[in-house]
């Protein structure tokens, strides 16, 4: 099992700032609601769509209805309008002819605000003003919100110069140039507000779209360290089984010759032991040898290092300013080449990643126990050194570093002997701590493996 800290908790943990830009903005707590409010209505009108049409077309309704009913035929602006020389039906012909459209107004907002805009052109010219004209800043706003902005444009200028005809020429009002400023200022403030929501819907697309790729990418880069560790691992692992052959294969052939010369009949058993042998081995380097196509064409040359490598190790950990403390317990050197090899890796790993998070003020302890079938490695550092902000180094830890091996390179290496691993904060929460138990057959006194 594992406990690692996302970098999002580290930072609010450690009480660092928030990281800058979009990754900011998501972070906010009230970006958080407005999106989960959002979502919530997104899916209510995807299933029932027709609840906020009608919705808009009743409350227009609801104001309408007053005007006709018990209007005065007082004009905004001053002055009187004809609504008392019209019959009561074209009124309300009028008034179902400007809010019946908005039914359709998101499916169509243009076409939507150009009818509109014709009854209240018609309507001004009779010289009446009814309440039910506010449906031409509903529909101008659904235009900015909804529609095409090059549509816009002229929905403005034919707004504009409508409010011009019907305060000058059409409507007669005491008042024209306040008319005009209210008519001009509504129409503006509709387009302003459809827009300013419509760049909202925008950005808050653009930001769930960033997270759901920055989801998908660390979930790739995962997947792309995992699969490079494991190229990594099949690489070493093919030369140490190469290595144990080739002395299985020599052993073989020389105890068949051995055979042979005292006309034993194991020596034809010996012969097939060694053809088998060989024959694994050219299966091994035509299924691992691609491997080594990473490497630019260059083989290493030098055997995989070992329990007694990790002097060298710490040396030159040491030597770049981190504190180090080595203790070990059991027969190291009765372990296998391979299982050394982890016992390696796990440590250089672990204290690569204390070098880049901690930084080299800290100070690191490395134990390594093994005893009764299992091997056990903890690496334990102090942390950032007081004073420090955390990120100040190379960023909190999140288990995967840039190299693109890390922490996950030892949860690959930890799989192949079925043990377990805890990485995370120590319990006096200062510091970080790597545990990795290996389990490990049962080893002879010569250091093999007993079958």
């Amino acid at each position: 099992m594992s406990a690692e800290r996302p970098a999002a908790a580290a930072d609010t943990a450690q009480g660092a700032s928030p990281p800058p830009g979009l990754d900011a903005a998501w972070a906010h707590p009230l970006l958080s609601r407005m999106m989960r409010g959002r979502r919530d209505r997104q899916r209510l009108d995807q299933r029932h769509p027709w609840l906020l049409d009608t919705a808009v077309v009743l409350i227009v309704v609801c104001i309408a209805l007053p005007d006709l009913l018990w209007g005065s035929g007082n004009a905004p602006f001053g002055g009187r309008d004809s609504r008392d020389q019209l019959p009561f039906g074209v009124l309300c012909a009028f008034a179902a002819a400007l809010v019946i459209p908005l039914w359709w107004r998101r499916r169509a907002p243009a076409v939507t605000y150009f009818v509109i805009a014709l009854v209240s052109l018609a309507q001004w010219s009779l010289g009446i003003w009814l309440s039910a004209g506010i449906s031409a800043l509903i529909a101008l706003y659904t235009l900015a919100r909804h529609g095409s902005l090059r549509l816009l444009g002229w929905a403005g200028a034919l707004a504009a110069t409508e409010a011009a005809l019907a305060v000058f020429v059409l409507v007669p009002v005491e008042h024209p140039l306040l008319g005009l400023f209210f008519l001009l200022g509504t129409a503006t403030a509709a387009i302003a507000v459809g827009l300013t929501l419509r760049i909202r819907q925008m950005y808050l697309a653009a930001l769930e779209d960033r997270a759901r790729r920055l989801e998908i990418e660390h979930d790739q880069r995962a997947r792309l360290t995992a699969a490079a560790e494991r190229s990594r691992v099949a690489r070493e692992m093919h030369d140490i089984v190469g290595h144990n052959l080739s002395v299985m294969v020599g052993v073989a052939d020389g105890a068949a010759t051995l055979a042979t010369n005292r006309n034993e009949q194991a020596a034809e058993a010996l012969r097939i032991l060694a053809d088998t042998g060989r024959q694994a081995m050219s299966e091994l380097r035509r299924v691992l040898g691609v491997l080594r196509e990473g490497q630019d064409g260059t083989r290493m040359l030098s055997p995989q290092p070992g329990i007694r490598d990790l002097d060298p190790l710490l040396a030159r950990v040491r030597a770049a300013g981190l504190r180090v403390t080595y203790r070990t317990v059991g027969d190291l050197d009765s372990l296998s080449s391979g299982v050394q090899l982890t016992v390696y890796r796990i440590v250089q790993e672990a204290l690569t990643n204390t070098l880049k998070h901690a930084g080299t003020g800290s100070a690191a302890e490395v134990t390594v126990t093994a005893a009764a079938g299992t091997v056990r490695i903890r690496v334990a550092d102090s942390g950032l050194p007081p004073g420090l902000p955390v990120g100040a180094v190379s960023g909190p830890r999140t288990g995967l570093d840039d190299s693109g091996h890390g922490l996950v390179g030892i949860r690959q290496r930890a799989a192949m002997y079925t043990g377990s691993v805890t990485i995370g904060p120590r319990e006096t929460g200062h510091g970080w701590i790597v545990d990795v138990a290996l389990d490990v057959p049962a080893l002879s006194a010569s250091g093999d493996h007993l079958p």
